[in-house]
Order: structure tokens, then sequence, then C-alpha cells
């Protein structure tokens, strides 16, 4: 709430719940269902799904500045073998890297 600068009371009527659940949540009387969960995702799309669930990582997918400290993965788009005459040799113009949480990274020899 202190990220978007919303009051308690204007973030449950923006996730659809009633406000006294809030006011439980806060308190530590209750714990978040799955279905709040959800209604948090759906309203603030930018909230990693991950830090509100296990607490870890970013809070906001915006906030991100570092590169991601995961192992990419390695996806093969379209693979073609092509027969080139021997005086055309080709090189590698860029290799592209494509990490899970739909960041890349690019790079080419300058």
């Amino acid at each position: 709430m202190g990220f978007h600068d919303i009051s308690a009371s204007v973030f449950a009527d923006t996730i659809g719940v009633q406000r006294s659940g809030i006011s439980h949540l806060l308190a530590g009387r209750n714990k978040p269902s799955l279905e709040f969960v959800l209604k948090v995702v759906a309203a603030f799309p930018d909230v990693d799904l991950y830090w509100l669930l296990y607490g870890e990582g970013v809070f906001s997918k915006k906030a991100k500045t570092a590169p991601p400290a995961e192992t990419p993965i390695a996806k093969v788009v379209k693979s073609e073998v092509l027969e080139d005459p021997p005086s055309q040799a080709k090189t590698i113009d860029k290799i592209i890297i494509f990490y899970s949480d739909g960041s890349f990274k690019a790079y080419s020899e300058i």
C-alpha cells in the first residue's frame, strides 16, 4: 500500500474485498487466502506473485533494476541448416538470451 501510496480502505475497494478483511490481515488475525492473493495480482499487475506468496525476491516488477540472478532458459526458436557457398562464410552477428521473467540480454560484437 505504501508503494502505491494508497490507504487500506482504498486498497480494499480496489481489490474488491471488505475493509474489515484488510484490517484483520494487517493486525495478523487472519492470513490471506488464495482468492485474496489473486485479487491483489489482478488489481496490481506490477506486484511480483513469487514475492507475494513467499516473501522472496523483489516486491515490484517495476523496481527490478539488476539483471535476473536466475539461470537463463535457452530456447531454439527456429533452427535451419543452410548450405552456404564457400565464398560466403557466415559469422555470428548477435546472440540473444531470454530469461523466464520475460527480460532478455543481447550480445553483439562491436
